[in-house]
């Protein structure tokens, strides 16, 4: 389930929620214009703060730590459903800075 659409299912009346669901409606719209932007919504983790805050957690130092262990916690549950269907463990593969300048060369082209 999408945060922003919890949101706007279950918390009325929040001005950061509010503040948080005007920026999705219209941030995109102006960086659309810019033309260069392949995808002007925000992330998905643009609304986790909002959420965090309108729920009581106000201990700002902490929102990272929340959500890289929400991430982590995802990255656990695939691993399991993984390893009950018996899929082989996947690995990203490596790069390294040869790559990475290549990579660039290749996007000043275009």
């Amino acid at each position: 389930m999408h945060l922003k659409s919890f949101a706007q299912r279950n918390i009325k009346n929040d001005y950061i929620c509010d503040l948080a669901n005007l920026c999705f409606e219209t941030i995109p719209a102006v960086l659309g214009t810019v033309g260069k932007i392949k995808n002007p919504y925000p992330n998905v983790d643009a609304f986790s703060g909002a959420l965090l805050q309108h729920y009581g957690m106000k201990e700002y130092e902490f929102y990272t730590a929340v959500f890289g262990v929400s991430r982590a916690l995802g990255v656990l549950a695939n691993g399991i459903w993984a390893r009950i269907f018996g899929l082989p463990i996947e690995r990203p593969n490596s790069i390294d800075m040869t790559f990475i300048e290549k990579l660039g060369q290749t996007e000043k082209k275009e």
